[in-house]
């Protein structure tokens, strides 16, 4: 049964500048150059460089053609706008994790690569080296053609001789399949076409000249490799009925190893050299801080005066046909759109300098001095509410900005903690905590690592309670394994 019914809603639209806005404002250097591109090609009506003084005068577009008025020539309304529900993730490129930025004010010069052979391609060329049947170089060239860019061959036998036979129409067996893939191993670099970490490790020490203590890591990792890989050295000790020292060398052997062949060659690869040019630049000017923003970011832009006497010359003319009024429509969108693309830019511009120049005073201490140890808690709402704009607006700044400083060029969002309260019921940023746990790590005895309680127990010590899980869940963040893996003999 149809039910009718009246439902007042009350909702809040962005128009399509403020939505432009907000794109352009999550843009870094880069893409927004390449945006500004995409929006010269566009439309006509925007021009670069310096404009004269009577193209300064605002174009009056109300007379006569007011039917034609479909935007407001309003400035954009920033305020209150939670820009993650009209930008999905979808829409976010790919200098979330890439920034390359550029700008006119930068030397342009070109940084010259030397012509290098692929890492296949190397392999083949050895092969050339060794005499080998028809049969047995195409069978040699598979197996190059399934070896992985890290120098492993991640298939086994039995399906590459299938792969082969189907594929390719070579058909052998596997004792002829295995045989070739010895002659893989001889090739450089050492341990590539291995099956597995254990293979390639024994490939690399048995190319090496014997001494006893090759000898002994080949022992190891043939028959004791689990043992190693967990470092059970007291096991190994006990096993060998060998020193400390011994074992040692041995372990020094193995960790000289390259467990991935092929990631030499991965400088060599297709994938283009990826460059980081901050979008602002910190500096110390007598003992103060200077901010400034990328000069790419403050493009010279204007309205096209030939649009603007175009639409002039319309609205004197006496024709007011369809033709004539359609040609006054597109000349107004083409020069709206060039008004409200120079005001966002300009609106951007200001509040990436906001954003930014609020972060440098919270975060001054650091700085001033480069001590991770002076970062002071700060989450987002921090600087929103300092500078006045909405959370999301300060993270589209903060997530894929870089900002250069006198201790490197520094990801905006690395500046931001969460805050913890230490023994004296002081608020301290949890970068700082890290750090504090890094060095402790740094300086434990090697031979006997300490385990995150004890971990826990020292930093506790040092005035910061933290529990035995938050200790692993840092360190994990810190990338740094836990204590049996970091042990030494």
């Amino acid at each position: 049964m149809l039910k009718q019914n009246l439902q007042l809603k009350l909702s809040q639209k962005l128009s399509p500048q403020q939505i432009q806005l907000m794109k352009l404002i999550q843009l870094p250097t880069q893409a927004f150059e390449q945006r500004l591109k995409e929006e010269m090609v566009e439309n006509p009506a925007l021009e670069t460089g310096k404009e004269d003084e009577y193209e300064k005068d605002e174009y009056d577009t109300t007379e006569d053609f007011d039917d034609y008025d479909d935007y407001d020539n309003e400035r954009i309304d920033t305020d209150e706008i939670n820009i993650d529900e009209y930008l999905s993730d979808d829409e976010i490129p790919g200098y979330k994790t890439q920034a390359n930025n550029y700008s006119d004010d930068d030397e342009d010069r070109s940084m010259p690569f030397a012509a290098s052979v692929s890492f296949h391609q190397s392999l083949i060329d050895q092969l050339n080296t060794f005499i080998l049947s028809d049969e047995e170089r195409e069978i040699a060239e598979f197996l190059v053609g399934s070896i992985d860019d890290m120098g492993y061959i991640r298939r086994s036998i039995p399906d590459i001789v299938d792969d082969m036979a189907f594929t390719q129409g070579i058909y052998t067996d596997e004792k002829t399949t295995e045989n070739i893939l010895h002659i893989i191993h001889q090739l450089e670099p050492s341990g590539v076409g291995a099956r597995d970490l254990q293979e390639c490790l024994l490939l690399q020490l048995k190319h090496k000249t014997p001494t006893s203590s090759i000898e002994l890591a080949i022992n190891i990792l043939e028959n004791q490799f689990d043992a190693f890989t967990k470092k059970h050295y007291d096991k190994l000790l006990q096993k060998y009925d060998i020193s400390q020292e011994q074992l040692r060398n041995a372990i020094d052997e193995i960790e000289r190893l390259n467990p991935k062949p092929g990631g030499a060659y991965e400088s060599n690869s297709s994938k283009a050299v990826e460059h980081v040019v901050p979008d602002f630049a910190i500096k110390i000017v007598d003992g103060e801080l200077e901010l400034s923003l990328n000069g790419r970011n403050a493009p010279e832009l204007h309205v096209s005066k030939d649009y603007q006497e175009m639409l002039q010359t319309y609205k004197d003319s006496r024709d007011k046909s369809n033709s004539q009024k359609d040609a006054v429509q597109f000349i107004k969108q083409k020069l709206d759109s060039a008004k409200w693309f120079i005001d966002a830019i300009r609106q951007r511009q200001e509040t990436l300098y906001v954003t930014m120049n609020a972060i440098m005073h919270y975060q001054e201490e650091y700085f001033l001095d480069g001590d991770e140890s002076k970062l002071r808690p700060m989450i987002l709402k921090d600087i929103a509410d300092t500078i006045g704009l909405d959370i999301s607006t300060v993270s589209r700044v903060a997530n894929s900005k870089y900002v250069e400083t006198p201790y490197g060029t520094k990801l905006i969002k690395e500046f931001f903690s969460e805050a913890m309260k230490n023994d004296q019921g002081e608020d301290v940023s949890t970068i700082e905590i890290k750090k504090i746990l890094e060095t402790v790590i740094e300086d434990e005895d090697k031979r006997k690592p300490l385990p995150d309680d004890k971990l826990a127990e020292i930093l506790k010590e040092k005035g910061y309670p933290i529990a035995r899980r938050t200790i692993a869940k840092y360190r994990e963040q810190l990338d740094i394994p836990v204590a049996r893996m970091r042990k030494k003999i």
